[in-house]
This record gives C-alpha cells, sequence and structure tokens, in this order.
C-alpha cells in the first residue's frame, strides 16, 4: 500500500476503523486523507466546513461520493443532487462535477481508474 504524507495507508491496513473519526473539520478548509492510492484508483477521506467545496472540473475515471455525515449538493453536467449522510453518488468520468458543503460534511471519495 502506497503511503501517503502522512503514512495513513500503512497504519489502517488490517484494521476496522470508523471512518467519520479519521479527522476533524478545520475552520474555512478542507481535510484530506488519502487510505489506497494503487494504480487501480484511490480512496480519500475528505472532511469540509460549511461553504467550502470543490470547483466545477472533470476526472478521467468515474467517481463514487460516499457521504458518511453531514450534507452537501454535488453538481454533475449542471445538475444539482442534495446528498445526505448514509447516500452515495456516482459521477461519470468526463462530465464535469463540483461540490459544495451546505452543511458541514465528511465523504468517502472511491475512484476507479
Amino acid at each position: 500500500m502506497k503511503e501517503d504524507a502522512n503514512g495513513t495507508g500503512r497504519r489502517l491496513a488490517g484494521k476496522a476503523i470508523e471512518l467519520v473519526g479519521l479527522a476533524d473539520y478545520q475552520s474555512d478548509a478542507i481535510v484530506s486523507r488519502t487510505l489506497v492510492d494503487r494504480k487501480a484508483g484511490t480512496v480519500t477521506f475528505f472532511a469540509f466546513e460549511r461553504g467550502q467545496g470543490l470547483s466545477e472540473h472533470t476526472a478521467p475515471f468515474d467517481a463514487l461520493v460516499h457521504v458518511l455525515e453531514g450534507e452537501t449538493e454535488v453538481t454533475i453536467s449542471g445538475k444539482a443532487h442534495r446528498v445526505i449522510a448514509g447516500e452515495i453518488i456516482m459521477l461519470p468520468a468526463g462530465k464535469p462535477h463540483a461540490l459544495k458543503a451546505t452543511k458541514r460534511f465528511k465523504m468517502l471519495l472511491i475512484m476507479i481508474r
């Protein structure tokens, strides 16, 4: 397992963890922790304070967003979707998408290459 800057991947190997506890929210910031970084894809944990987001962009691979806590607005090809804790949404490859924290939220982003 490739290490991220904090060594998270190796420390989590073979352990059961509570995802929402991986990181706390930070004022006016987005917190991210890479859990898996492989040729086949990545798994990244994010914590967004209210009002924070990712501006519109495209990615060459499909991605799955799993909201763990809170609420976000995900826009895909101009259409807004409200996604709450416990829900998932697919971000299709090549389609413009953006995220905005309507409430602070935590998510797991799974990208398959």
